[in-house]
């Protein structure tokens, strides 16, 4: 049923009427929006709906790709951390090619013995642990408000189950900050947002609402499907062409506007708001998630006597310019040069949802 409403929501016709509505809202009125879901970004080059915009529309992509937004000086640590004998590093398959100093991943680290295994999801790491009892197991948790409620549960699971040798590296990150600091730049020039329909599933619309509150952006939250986007653009437009700014829900078949409150308690008891790096923006205000003190005993920066340490920026990566959304890839000098999916500079080129690697798959 899934497939059949999928297709549904791909097909020709829907589209077709849907940007004849947009374009009959806009008229020749320009809209610059933003979607800050790597997702999103992977389904507008996909679908090909980037080539069929009005001109008038303007598509950036922002600080929505996990592994985009890691810093540079989160990257240093992990491989730092994999040189550790004592260690084994439980991750996320795209975390493994993210460059840190000079140009060296947790890949080379891997290549050069360093214990370094690729999980599906954190509760991996609690079996690797468990059949690896005089080794630290350390989960490198990175993502945004979706991924963390099962960091969340296997921290849970290790207090239960008393695998003490199960260590988190907590750097997931909350998305409202970043666009809070986006809008608060003189140099933005974004009319609305296309939110983010997965980490909206468990938020929610309420954390979002300062953007319509205090910036009087049109924000909607959006499916991953053409027509999906394309409604999502025709309520965004229709707030902007009416002077209207809320927050509202184009996705309610995945999203209920209190979020998930089971997610949200799960969150809630494991961590608290801390300041966080990203790439790009810096150090954001209450803008990650570290763990409480009850349950510190997993926390590999105490445990393990972790900093992170001052890296200097990759010479002549533009990926922070790209996540606010000030350039597009092709602008930066070393993409599809020095800078491609195979040796890749720059994070945004890693992951499969970073923009630089969208722009150099779908050629647009």
């Amino acid at each position: 049923m899934r497939d059949n409403l999928d297709s549904a929501l791909r097909d020709p016709a829907l589209c077709r009427g849907l940007l004849a509505r947009l374009k009959n809202i806009l008229g020749d009125r320009p809209l610059t929006f933003m979607e800050v879901c790597g997702t999103h970004t992977v389904s507008i080059f996909q679908s090909g709906l980037r080539s069929i915009l009005p001109p008038s529309i303007t598509h950036l992509s922002g600080p929505g790709c996990p592994v985009c937004v890691t810093s540079d000086a989160e990257a240093a640590l992990f491989i730092d951390l994999a040189k550790n004998p004592e260690i084994i590093i439980a991750t996320f398959g795209d975390l493994l090619r993210v460059p840190g100093p000079n140009g060296q991943s947790l890949k080379h680290a891997s290549a050069s013995g360093a214990n370094v295994e690729i999980v599906y999801s954190p509760l991996d790491a609690l079996a690797i642990a468990k059949n690896n009892p005089e080794k630290k197991v350390v989960f490198l948790g990175v993502g945004f408000e979706t991924t963390a409620p099962t960091t969340a549960a296997a921290v849970l699971t290790a207090e239960r189950e008393n695998i003490n040798n199960f260590l988190l590296l907590a750097m997931h990150k909350l998305v409202p900050p970043a666009l809070e600091t986006l809008l608060a730049d003189e140099a933005c020039s974004i009319d609305a947002f296309l939110l983010p329909g997965h980490v909206a599933t468990i938020t929610g619309l309420e954390p979002f609402g300062f953007l319509a509150e205090k910036w009087r952006k049109p924000s909607v939250v959006g499916g991953f499907e053409a027509a999906d986007i394309l409604l999502a653009l025709c309520k965004m437009a229709e707030q902007l062409v009416n002077g209207k700014a809320v927050v509202e829900n184009a996705y309610p078949r995945a999203v209920n506007d209190m979020g998930n409150p089971r997610a949200q308690a799960l969150l809630a008891e494991v961590f608290e708001t801390c300041d966080a790096p990203w790439r790009g923006l810096g150090v954001l205000p209450q803008s990650g998630l570290a763990l409480r003190s009850r349950y510190s005993c997993f926390d590999a920066q105490k445990a393990l006597g972790l900093q992170l340490p001052n890296v200097a920026p990759i010479a002549g990566c533009k990926c922070g310019e790209i996540l606010k959304g000030r350039l597009a890839p092709p602008r930066c000098p070393l993409f599809g040069k020095k800078c491609t999916p195979q040796n890749p500079v720059g994070p945004c080129m890693v992951s499969t949802e970073g923009s630089c690697a969208a722009w150099f798959k779908y050629d647009i």
